[in-house]
């Protein structure tokens, strides 16, 4: 039933809103987030088995780093990810309300299967249920924007560009 309703409402919304590419707009943005809320994301009923702890957040802190960080910044608010807006869709900022609205188990259903048609990949398979519910832990109570600084992959491009930039002003 749910696929059903997905479908008619992704017909309707192609339907009503073309195919062009554009900003969303306000009709749009509200209905794919409904969209996603209440039909396309699992887990809504999924409780935590993972209490958050200052050890299991700050486990979950060092998971996110190493597989979220290169698109969602370390600080889950895409801090120092050159991409981050300009993709389509953005990432979004992981402390936003409608990121937040998602119920434990639908964080965790998103971090395993993704989420099409963003660049959100799927991590089943790669990271265990437990770690996924440490980064839910860590996506509920992210640090302040900013304060884990910038992904390194980024620091070394940036630091490169310099190094290049100063390679040819002495030339």
């Amino acid at each position: 039933m749910k696929l059903i309703g997905s479908v008619l409402i992704t017909f309707g919304m192609t339907i009503f809103c073309g195919c062009q590419v554009s900003e969303p707009g306000k009709v749009e943005d509200k209905m794919m987030k409904t969209v996603k809320h209440k039909l396309t994301v699992g887990g809504k009923d999924v409780p935590n088995p993972i209490p958050a702890t200052a050890e299991t957040i700050a486990d979950g802190q060092e998971h996110f780093g190493h597989h979220c960080g290169i698109c969602h910044g370390l600080d889950g608010r895409s801090t120092g990810v050159p991409f981050a807006a300009k993709v389509s869709p953005p990432v979004p900022d992981l402390s936003s309300k409608d990121v937040q609205d998602y119920a434990d188990g639908q964080l965790k259903w998103v971090i395993e299967n993704g989420l099409d048609p963003s660049g959100m990949p799927a991590w089943k398979g790669i990271l265990s249920d437990e770690e996924m519910w440490k980064i839910v832990d860590f996506i509920r109570h992210l640090p302040a924007e900013g304060s884990l600084g910038i992904p390194d992959v980024y620091k070394e491009e940036k630091e490169g560009h310099q190094r290049m930039q100063e390679g040819k002003h002495h030339k």
